[in-house]
């Protein structure tokens, strides 16, 4: 990594996917002293349950998923050595509006109804704040395709614009999570040739979110062993969402179906300066400090 002082601002729609998709590049650049911050979109309340001692908390009982899942998401960061998280236009502003064509999407203050450059606004004052060189979110179908996800990537390059456009901070690189499509073929069968550990199943390349071709992914971000230990201790601080296996290397989320805990995060540049090649460092090439 970096001798530190770079500034990196991520955007997620809710808890847990920081950690999934990110643990490993926001622990490596905290441990760098780089600055970072992270936005939550949402706090999750539409989300399965796994722990049968806590389906009480879901949307369909005592609805108190959201609170429950906010902690979750401190003990997350507290294991990543991250200390800067908002959510997005306060806490609760927006709700979860779960998985796509569910009546969740219609509520009014579902975040998939959420007026883009309302929420936008609300993000570029983060980034006018912060002064970001980079900005990580997802790909334009959310990584899968949950409405939350896809507006994720909209208020965040739209939140971008915003800044820049009103002569506020602009934002060096903005980069989406990935993974290529290689790796994640490979590691899916070396799970299945394994029968799966202790989960009854393996996930499909399709279950894996932000699977590209090789050849769109600008970088490749390794993590330690102590990094990707962080990772792992993050995820499983997201109880109510993930089990991690006891090696740290495979996890499942609510469907039971095994899937790679990546210790290498990838990523594919979608504006901005370009990423030096070989890079493993998401500020390469960038002026430091911000």
């Amino acid at each position: 990594m970096n001798p530190g002082q770079g500034c990196v601002l991520l955007v997620h729609a809710h808890p847990d996917d920081e950690s999934i998709n990110n643990g490993v590049t926001m622990a490596a650049c905290a441990e760098a002293g780089d600055r970072v911050t992270l936005v939550t979109c949402t706090l999750g309340e539409e989300g399965e349950v796994i722990p049968p001692e806590l389906a009480h908390l879901a949307a369909g009982r005592d609805d108190a998923l959201g609170p429950h899942r906010a902690g979750e998401l401190a003990a997350a960061l507290r294991a990543l050595g991250v200390t800067d998280h908002r959510f997005l236009g306060g806490r609760g502003r927006w709700r979860d509006s779960g998985m796509m064509g569910l009546p969740s999407n219609d509520g009014a203050e579902a975040f998939w109804r959420a007026e883009v450059d309302e929420a936008a606004a609300a993000l570029a004052e983060i980034i006018d704040e912060v002064r970001p060189q980079v900005l990580i979110t997802y790909r334009p179908d959310g990584g899968y395709g949950h409405p939350d996800h896809i507006q994720a990537h909209r208020v965040a390059l739209r939140g971008a614009e915003l800044a820049a456009s009103r002569g506020g901070h602009r934002v060096s690189r903005t980069l989406f999570t990935c993974v290529p499509a290689p790796v994640a073929e490979e590691r899916l069968a070396r799970l299945r040739a394994a029968g799966g550990g202790r989960f009854p199943g393996v996930a499909a390349l399709g279950d894996v979110p932000g699977v590209v071709p090789e050849e769109r992914v600008a970088l490749a971000v390794a993590g330690t062993a102590a990094q990707a230990a962080a990772k792992a201790a993050a995820m499983a601080a997201h109880a109510t969402q993930i089990e991690v296996d006891a090696g740290g290397e495979v996890f499942a989320l609510s469907n039971g179906l095994a899937q790679p805990l990546w210790a290498t995060e990838y990523y594919e540049l979608a504006a901005g300066d370009p990423v030096p090649a070989g890079a493993g460092d998401i500020f390469a090439g960038l002026e430091v400090p911000c």
